[in-house]
């Protein structure tokens, strides 16, 4: 666990006045590749990082959940059974999201005081949400007494973001920050759930992960925008090939290719990159455990391509950072990740030239933009589970 837990009971006892009683902590992820398919029903292959949110909590017996969340110095008070968004503390409604959820499962969400604390950096798409949400809903399993399977725990989440936070969001985030295995990468169906856990067996290789710095501030409304197009997407193809498909998962690249002509030109883009991408993802799953670093590269840099040209998701700093990273020795591969507009980018690297990596990285997107670039390396992560565990 990333997050010092000894400090945090202190920090606990010192705001509340006496120890916590139970604890939960769940990762964020980066996804390898795989991006804006799982809400396409397609194919996606994040992995866990060794960044966390840490819940800790003590029963009491008022009916509410009493949240001090250290990263920002910011307490909020909620009554259990009001589920409404919080007017001043947005990170609260990840937590009331999750706990309504569990209560409309018939399990009872007792009092608490709560401390939530983490590292995993926010607005960065690295699902810090997510995050939030699978840490909650570890500790609420332990404090009421139930257990979800890990997909249902998934669904939950997804839940969450789709009908209390309004976000056309898919399961992709939970499932990995629930499920993850350490060592491995996650190769999630996301239509059906199923999944395995890949061995990540990329001998002499690492995965760096670096932070644009830019907030994705156009993320959400332009994330909504996507889902859109993409069911237009299926409309045209589904009229033209007589079917009754629901996500363009269901299509290949040549039934696109004939509709071309006969869909608006950023339908058929956006249509584009979810087909490719699906088949990228599909291909990456297989080559990791052999040990095919340079067409892992090749395939998260054909990704970050299809984000930029098709999908329309990057941003100038994104795409500085991706391009800088590509002329630097030893790397590999490099694409943005997460929803885009901002947040972060992942990139294979030459276990012997990380250090240079980074730094080159570092120094180059801080000369050419003026903002710091914010690097970490990430081993392979496992799910959520009890502080401690």
């Amino acid at each position: 666990m990333s997050v010092d837990l000894a400090r945090a009971k202190a920090a606990f006892a010192l705001h509340f006045g006496h120890e916590p009683e139970a604890g939960a902590r769940a990762p964020g992820r980066v996804n390898i590749i795989g991006e804006h398919t799982d809400y396409n029903h397609g194919f996606v292959f994040p992995m866990a990082i060794e960044r966390d949110t840490l819940i800790l909590a003590r029963k009491t017996e008022r009916p509410r959940l009493s949240v001090f969340a250290a990263n920002f110095e910011q307490e909020a008070d909620v009554a259990l059974g009001a589920w409404e968004r919080h007017a001043t503390c947005p990170w609260m409604d990840y937590l009331v999201g999750v706990a309504r959820e569990v209560e409309l499962l018939g399990h009872r969400v007792p009092g608490m005081e709560c401390l939530l604390l983490g590292d995993v950096p926010i607005g960065a798409g690295l699902s810090s949400s997510a995050s939030v949400e699978m840490a909650a809903l570890r500790l609420f399993e332990e404090m009421a007494g139930f257990r979800l399977s890990d997909p249902d725990a998934a669904a939950l989440g997804q839940r969450v973001e789709n009908h209390f936070l309004g976000v056309a969001s898919g399961i992709m985030d939970q499932f990995v920050v629930r499920a993850a295995r350490e060592g491995h990468a996650l190769f999630l169906d996301c239509r059906s759930n199923a999944h395995e856990q890949i061995p990540l067996a990329l001998a002499d290789t690492v995965f760096v992960v670096a932070d644009t710095g830019v907030s994705r501030g156009l993320a959400g409304s332009k994330y909504n925008e996507r889902v859109v197009e993409c069911a237009e997407a299926v409309d045209i193809l589904n009229a033209a090939n007589g079917t009754r498909h629901t996500h363009l998962r269901d299509f290949g690249l040549e039934q696109l290719e004939t509709m071309a002509s006969s869909m608006p030109n950023h339908v058929y883009r956006r249509a584009r990159h979810v087909i490719t991408e699906n088949e990228r993802t599909r291909e990456a799953s297989r080559i990791v455990t052999p040990g095919n670093a340079s067409r892992l590269g090749e395939l998260m840099n054909e990704s970050d391509r299809s984000l930029r040209e098709d999908y329309e998701v990057t941003c100038p700093e994104l795409d500085l950072m991706t391009h800088i990273a590509r002329t630097l020795p030893g790397c590999f591969g490099s694409r943005m990740t997460g929803a885009g507009f901002g947040g972060c980018t992942v990139h294979l690297v030459s276990s012997g030239h990380t250090k240079d990596f980074c730094a080159g990285l570092s120094c180059e997107y801080q000369r050419q933009t003026g903002r710091n670039a914010h690097c970490f390396v990430s081993c392979a992560s496992s799910g959520a589970d009890l502080a401690g565990s």
